[in-house]
């Protein structure tokens, strides 16, 4: 006999975070924050534990939360929109030492001004002759291996692994267990114990690190902070846990999924766009600007937590509730973008929040940008007739993942 669910409980089931995407459309969000957006821009929502909070789902609010520090990102107020039994453990107790973007100012000002003056524009855009380096050897070694290629593990999640390993001061050898184990804290379905084991592996390893470079200090980030003598070792590794997993993670998921749309793209009859992005140093800037908007793939948003009462919109946020800003619905906002569903690599996409915006906004943005103009300048120009080597609905999506992106790209030119 089935037991009839209370109004109560299909409320709150309704008010899950949309999750599915629509089929057929691997770049789209979830089609039900369309509708939010445009009805009912700050809604409840009900997290996976039972709290009631908020979704955030259009451009102006979404700002607004990410601008106002009475929001608060620490770690010990954070809930997930979408169920991560790997994380619940590590919730309702504070960050770790070292792991500020789950802090609050003063604590949060302090590592970000250290890390500021590691991460000036000067300093990244130094960095552009070895990229451009790393890139044409990958790509030289896939003509050497000949198609078809998996641009996922060929080129995507090389460039920025070894970018970040180097900026860092990491061994580049180690790379297979920090990917392992990065992958592993991202996957929503992982258990607490893999969440642990994964956590204890890079922790370790980067606390190996930190005593070797305070004994033979070189010429790279991890051994400047060192040498500014405000951090401790524990607060040192967690500094470079964070940079090495946001380094290569996150860029080399856009590299690939951007590619991936690229390709549709030109396909759909804009290969004149294409050709432009390999071809001038400004249309390639505004084009991954307009992959960074259009794709957005923290897929689940970023939440805050209200520290006092406050407006928003129409709605009172109560001290203590949860807010998720639907950033993938942000960026897609017709009110900031006109065509926002529309991939317009010439178009200014300004003031997207892919990166977020506020004091969190993302540390290594220029880096990223740098990586993405580089890396699809190159792969376009070696490969203008890159095409998939399967079918589209067959490119297995991250969707189990926090980050999204594609899990493996075949190609072959």
């Amino acid at each position: 006999m089935s037991v009839a669910s209370s109004p109560a409980q299909r409320s709150a089931e309704a008010d899950r975070l949309p999750t599915n995407r629509p089929a057929g459309c691997p770049f789209d969000p979830p089609p039900e924050l369309s509708r939010f957006r445009a009805e009912e821009p700050v809604r409840r929502l009900t997290y996976p534990d039972g709290h009631r909070g908020w979704l955030v789902s259009n451009h102006e609010l979404s700002r607004t939360v990410l601008a106002d520090t009475r929001f608060s990102s620490r770690m010990e107020l954070r809930r997930t929109a979408v169920p991560r039994p790997g994380l619940t453990p590590l919730l309702g107790r504070p960050a770790a030492p070292g792991m500020f973007i789950a802090m609050d100012p003063p604590e949060h000002t302090r590592y970000r001004r250290l890390l500021t003056g590691q991460f000036t524009v000067r300093r990244m855009r130094l960095l552009e002759p070895r990229i451009e380096q790393i890139a044409e050897q990958h790509l030289d070694a896939m003509v050497q291996a000949g198609p078809p290629a998996d641009l996922v593990a060929a080129y995507a999640l090389p460039i920025p692994s070894l970018v970040i390993c180097e900026l860092l001061g990491v061994p580049y050898a180690d790379r297979d267990v920090f990917q392992r184990d990065t992958a592993t804290l991202l996957r929503l379905d992982a258990t607490a114990e893999q969440v642990r084991a994964a956590s204890e592996s890079v922790g370790a390893f980067m606390a190996d690190l930190v005593r070797h470079k305070r004994a033979e200090p070189a010429d790279d980030l991890l051994s400047g902070l060192i040498a500014t003598g405000e951090l401790t070792d524990e607060e040192l590794a967690g500094v470079s846990f964070l940079l090495l997993v946001a380094g290569h993670e996150t860029t080399a998921n856009m590299l690939a999924l951007g590619a991936f749309a690229l390709i549709n793209h030109r396909d759909q009859g804009h290969a004149d766009q294409l050709a432009a992005l390999c071809g001038d140093p400004t249309a390639a800037e505004h084009a991954v600007e307009e992959l960074l908007r259009y794709l957005t793939i923290i897929q689940f948003g970023t939440t805050r937590t209200a520290l006092v009462d406050i407006h928003l919109g129409d709605q009172l946020i109560r001290a203590g509730e949860t807010l998720t800003l639907a950033l993938p619905s942000a960026n897609r906002d017709p009110d900031k973008f006109a065509d926002p569903d529309t991939l317009d690599l010439t178009r200014s996409a300004q003031g997207h929040l892919a990166f977020g915006h506020g004091v969190h906004q993302c540390l290594g943005q220029q880096l990223a940008r740098i990586e993405m103009r580089i890396g699809y300048r190159a792969l376009f120009r070696r490969f203008p007739e890159l095409r998939l080597a399967v079918p589209a609905e067959e490119v297995p999506l991250r969707h189990d993942m926090n980050i999204y992106g594609v899990h493996r790209l075949p190609v072959t030119w």
